[in-house]
């Protein structure tokens, strides 16, 4: 009897010393499960990855949609005069409010251009700084100032009748409104209009134009 009864106890305290060691191994099992689970927890730094690279390749599509040049450094980052400001008015308009392009509103203004160019949709405009007017000596540019249609020739000679991208620019060559005959080249950021032009700041949107501003003034032969 009492050997029965210890015999009892004997296995109660084996079953009781092998029961950590079967935890232990469920434990190590429930890892190595984890572990297959884990995958897909993998999968998702993967997607996660895929998320930012397809979200880094997205900001550099729209970059290449944005302004460039060193020449925009001086638009206004806000206002009507800023790209944001610029982009909701027509093409006269939104030069009217940069600083930079005075001395080209006054000339489309004495042309009676500026309702012209507002109205017409889908242009892309060249438009000379106020140094690059500055460059032609002053005598010949009051001249030119006050003889409307010269000026209108001129001035129309800047417009091309068609909305052109920064690729469109690498190796053009266009009928302006005045109709004759502008070529672009360059590659980037970086562009000349008649070899002669250099583009400072590209691709600045308006509500019916794209414009390039550039050093140069164009003169049509």
């Amino acid at each position: 009897m009492n050997t029965t009864r210890f015999q009892r106890i004997a296995v109660v305290v084996a079953s009781a010393a092998l029961l950590p060691l079967s935890l232990t191994a469920c434990s190590s099992d429930d890892s190595k499960a984890g572990g297959a689970a884990g995958s897909p927890g993998a999968a998702e730094d993967s997607s996660r990855s895929s998320e930012s690279a397809d979200s880094a390749t997205g900001s550099q599509a729209s970059s290449s949609d944005k302004p460039f040049g060193p020449g925009c450094a001086s638009v206004p980052e806000d206002g009507a005069g800023s790209f944001d400001g610029m982009a909701k008015d027509p093409v006269a308009t939104a030069a009217s409010n940069n600083p930079a392009l005075s001395t080209l509103v006054t000339a489309v203004k004495k042309a009676g251009l500026v309702d012209t160019l507002n109205s017409v949709e889908n242009i892309t405009v060249f438009a000379p700084t106020n140094d690059a007017f500055a460059k032609i000596p002053k005598a010949d540019l009051d001249k030119v100032l006050n003889d409307k249609a010269t000026l209108t020739k001129i001035l129309t000679y800047h417009v091309v009748g068609q909305k052109l991208t920064p690729k469109q620019l690498e190796n053009g060559s266009y009928e302006t409104l005045q109709k004759g005959m502008l070529t672009t080249s360059g590659s980037g950021e970086s562009y000349k209009v008649n070899d002669a032009a250099n583009v400072v700041c590209g691709n600045v949107p308006t509500a019916n134009a794209t414009v390039y501003i550039i050093d140069t003034v164009l003169m049509p032969k």
